[in-house]
């Protein structure tokens, strides 16, 4: 009894001490025998440790090592890329030999004349291709590039067919850029002309813009015509300019007389007497102080002829206006055929003919647009 009371009171030190020892056991294991992580990574040494200049070396020689293999990675990259430029440069060279360009042109970089030379000899070469001194043959009329005209405020598409309202709104600004450009290259050229700089010459502004015209040709380059005003009332100066897919480049300047261009205006008419007034009223107004205009009615059948006459004889006797020819015809009204009698009758010099319906109204500037835009033949 006396030993089975002594182990009772012994068991639950020996307990203990066995608790004690298994987490001494298992703290020495942890210490001991804990892996590592996938990365290890470099501790930095304690501040008054023994090895901290040692561990501090170790630390930099092994970024070193990481810098000098990327510059080594780098160098490989650059040399393969210089191997294949080497390649397609050769390569290059070989089409050229094989196939030579007809006018010599190539852009020689170790010679910079002899490239600038090159250069302009191949914009030059564009530009004589180009409809730019003299036309060219087409098959039909569906071959013909239309231009479009603009102003400093508006430009007049043709591209989209005859519509009732032509005039681009808004303007895209690509295209507004480039006619500003455009103008302003043309005003200083205007202002630097070729020849004697000692000479005085007229400052010209873009106020001075009358109007100009333009169209592209997609495998040679866009034509620009600009007339600006000139010293007089009738002269304007006329400067061509072509952008051949560069630079825009100057072809010529001309001054324009328009002093002696007569306009013989046509008109058609049957019946009609009220629209023929209001017609007369506009044309007395705008075309008569022209100075430069002759008037042609060319007249179907009888009725409301009377009517027609009294109406250009009250407008010949209040306006003083005597270029006015009367051609009747007793048949039925065909536009046609009244313009093309109202051509031939045309006895004297060379004249610009502008067929014109009795509805139609226009302003003095139109005129001027008219001799502009025209030449003999």
């Amino acid at each position: 009894m006396m030993l089975r009371r002594g182990f009772i009171l012994f068991l639950p030190r020996l307990v203990g001490l066995l608790v004690v020892a298994c987490c001494s056991v298992s703290i020495v294991y942890m210490l001991a025998c804990t892996p590592k992580g996938d990365k290890q990574q470099l501790a930095l040494p304690r501040a008054h440790s023994p090895t901290v200049k040692e561990g501090y070396e170790a630390i930099l020689q092994e970024r070193e090592e990481q810098h000098r293999n990327y510059i080594i990675s780098l160098k490989k990259q650059i040399a393969q890329l210089k191997a294949e430029l080497q390649g397609r440069g050769e390569l290059l060279k070989n089409v050229q030999d094989q196939y030579p360009d007809p006018l010599d042109i190539r852009l020689d970089h170790s010679n910079p004349e002899k490239a600038q030379t090159n250069l302009l000899a191949f914009l030059h070469s564009q530009i004589d291709k180009a409809e730019v001194h003299s036309g060219v043959k087409l098959s039909t009329e569906y071959a013909a590039v239309p231009f479009e005209s603009f102003t400093l405020q508006k430009v007049y598409q043709l591209e989209t067919g005859l519509t009732r309202h032509p005039e681009e709104k808004p303007v895209r600004k690509d295209k507004r850029d480039e006619l500003a450009e455009v103008i302003e290259l043309a005003v200083g050229s205007l202002n630097n002309p070729e020849g004697d700089s000692n000479a005085k010459h007229r400052v010209y502004t873009a106020s001075d813009f009358v109007e100009g015209i333009y169209r592209t040709e997609k495998d040679k380059g866009t034509l620009y015509e600009l007339t600006f005003k000139g010293d007089t009332k009738h002269q304007f100066k006329k400067i061509v300019l072509f952008r051949p897919f560069g630079p825009v480049m100057k072809v010529k300047t001309e001054n324009v007389n328009m002093a002696d261009t007569l306009i013989n205006v046509i008109v058609p008419l049957a019946k009609r007497a009220s629209k023929f007034r209001q017609f007369m009223q506009n044309f007395r107004w705008v075309s008569i102080p022209d100075g430069r205009i002759h008037l042609t009615v060319v007249y179907f059948g009888k009725e409301q002829v009377n009517e027609v006459k009294l109406i250009l004889e009250n407008t010949s006797k209040s306006a003083n206006f005597k270029n006015f020819t009367f051609i009747q015809l007793n048949e039925e009204f065909s536009r046609g055929k009244g313009l093309d009698i109202g051509a031939r009758f045309w006895k004297g010099n060379n004249v610009v003919l502008f067929f014109c319906d009795v509805d139609i109204y226009f302003t003095a500037e139109f005129l001027n647009s008219c001799r502009l835009n025209t030449q003999p033949g």
